[in-house]
């Protein structure tokens, strides 16, 4: 446990607070760019960024700027009223996405729900099957975990929504056979980062847009983690060369501020009626304002390139442990990427990390994922690669 983890914070939580995480050994009270500090003013490289959520950053100053001047003058009010600044970040999406229209929301999974109410909207009666992929991940509400193919997450949870079916990320095949003239929609990450950071096989979700096609049914692509130039371009659907029905956002969407979005592609735009679906906090002001501001500065080509440029660094760093046999495998695309342990090892990876200062996440008793800001540097990406052998030649 950290020095500066104060074991009287620690019971205050145990005693108020419901046990459904579980926190790493610190305390962080301050956050800049790619660094987070604790009470003792150590600092942290934070390879995490909140599951990517701080792509610009902690405390971007035009993100913390636009929260400032916002929340002077109006916070919230619902959505019985017009306000700009909410009109303002839809526009920027419909403009940089997939053109349409969006529906607002406070996280990835409401996302989600939003999602699978527009896809039974639009298929209408008869139409009530949803295709997704095994390991993918989309939420923890009821349809959203409906929609994550992941057993052990869905278990304690059971009966979930009946009418999902999961397929392969890797046989196009089984998705042939999944898809019928019932099915509403095809929900898929470009790479299922939940899992370890694995890529969709290109030829499935090829085949799942030329289905949906085929059927009728949506393409919704959840890019929640990915997007936002996580993986270098805006979208990591547009290198994957598959337009999106329905796109999914959330994470790194406000900037560190909660905000969700369901963009619908022009054709199916008004599929959603007055009062089909709504949220009271959604789009509210603030959370739009600081939107905006982390969308610009997340659509900077030059930053696109820098997340392409230091990725490729931080790949080749973890492929150099795959090639001295401290791990069995790597991979990655822009600064999402993974590394995989023969010995269930993760967990102490990830402390070794924190000792010397590095944020990380295990995804897996075998998996360390890493998601830095997209601000990170280039000194930091290459320290990162140099104390990693260090760290698990002492495990």
């Amino acid at each position: 446990m950290s020095e500066a983890l104060d074991p009287r914070l620690v019971a205050r939580e145990a005693d108020a607070v419901m046990p459904t995480y579980r926190r790493m050994p610190v305390e962080l009270v301050r956050g800049e760019g790619a660094y987070l500090f604790d009470p003792a003013g150590r600092r942290y490289v934070d390879c995490i960024a909140g599951i990517s959520m701080a792509n610009v950053g902690h405390c971007h100053p035009e993100v913390v700027e636009a929260i400032q001047a916002q929340a002077a003058t109006l916070i919230n009010t619902s959505n019985l009223f017009y306000t700009e600044p909410g009109i303002a970040l839809a526009e920027w999406l419909r403009d940089h996405t997939i053109g349409g229209k969006v529906f607002f929301c406070n996280s990835g999974a409401e996302a989600a729900e939003a999602a699978l109410k527009l896809a039974r909207r639009h298929g209408g009666e008869g139409r009530d099957e949803v295709v997704a992929l095994r390991d993918g991940f989309h939420g923890r509400t009821f349809g959203a975990l409906s929609l994550t193919g992941q057993p052990d997450k869905q278990e304690a949870f059971r009966p979930l929504v009946s009418t999902v079916r999961h397929v392969s990320r890797d046989d196009p095949a089984e998705l042939d056979e999944a898809v019928s003239e019932r099915t509403s929609a095809i929900f898929v990450e470009v790479i299922q980062g939940e899992i370890g950071v694995q890529p969709v096989a290109p030829e499935v979700l090829i085949r799942a847009r030329e289905l949906c096609e085929r059927v009728g049914a949506l393409l919704v692509v959840d890019e929640i983690q990915t997007g936002l130039s996580r993986t270098g371009p805006l979208l990591a659907s547009s290198e994957a060369g598959i337009r999106p029905d329905v796109l999914m956002l959330a994470k790194s969407l406000g900037g560190g501020v909660p905000i969700g979005a369901v963009v619908a592609a022009p054709a199916i735009a008004d599929t959603l009626r007055p009062g089909d679906h709504g949220s009271t906090f959604a789009a509210s002001p603030l959370a739009c304002a600081a939107g905006l501001a982390a969308c610009r500065v997340l659509a900077d080509p030059a930053l696109q390139d820098d997340v392409r440029r230091l990725g490729a660094i931080l790949l080749d760093g973890l492929q150099a442990l795959v090639d001295q046999g401290i791990a069995v495998d790597s991979r990655g695309r822009g600064l999402m990427c993974a590394v995989d342990f023969a010995e269930p090892i993760a967990g102490d990876v990830v402390s070794g990390l924190l000792e010397v200062g590095f944020l990380a996440n295990n995804t897996s008793a075998h998996t360390v994922r890493f998601l830095p800001p997209l601000v990170i540097s280039e000194e930091d990406v290459r320290e990162l690669t140099r104390v990693l052998p260090e760290v698990c030649g002492a495990l």
